[in-house]
């Protein structure tokens, strides 16, 4: 049976490409999350007014690949120690979070985030996962259509 990952790590699109990468990985999705309007288009999120974050959810077999392997993958993808940025992309909904689907995942990830903040700076947030609002269908796997696009495959 699959379990569910939710992790914003600046913009989804290159966390969502590393996470396909991962053996044991069933699916992902790209959204939005941690904010306040119902079924936010990509416009609204990025004016920073509806406080979402953009994530990745990630669908995976807890038998071939465990969430803390999924948080280390996480870490290693952005800069947990940028508040609200990752690169040039700035504003909340690039922000560092954990949504965690329950308290085993929400203790893992403060765990996990311990052990990182004694090498330095982590902001990067932990909170329940809420409400998941999927993106438009162009942001979902963009990287593989860009590449297939710009590449003439597929």
């Amino acid at each position: 049976m699959s379990e569910k990952a939710t992790f914003a790590a600046g913009c989804f699109w290159k966390p969502e490409y590393i996470f396909r990468q991962v053996e044991g990985v069933v699916s992902t999705s790209v959204g939005y999350m941690g904010g306040e309007a119902a079924n936010p288009s990509y416009e609204q999120v990025c004016s920073g007014r509806t406080g979402h974050a953009e994530v990745v959810r990630v669908e995976y077999d807890p038998e071939r690949v465990s969430y803390e392997e999924l948080l280390d993958i996480f870490w290693h993808c952005h800069d947990p120690s940028q508040r609200n940025r990752q690169g040039p992309d700035i504003g909340t909904q690039y922000r560092s979070a954990v949504f965690a689907h329950g308290a085993a995942q929400e203790e893992a990830a403060a765990a996990s985030r311990a052990r990182l903040a004694e090498a330095g700076t982590v902001v990067t947030e932990i909170a329940q996962a809420g409400d998941y609002w999927p993106a438009e269908d162009y942001h979902q796997q963009y990287i593989e259509k860009s590449r297939r696009h710009r590449f003439g495959a597929g």
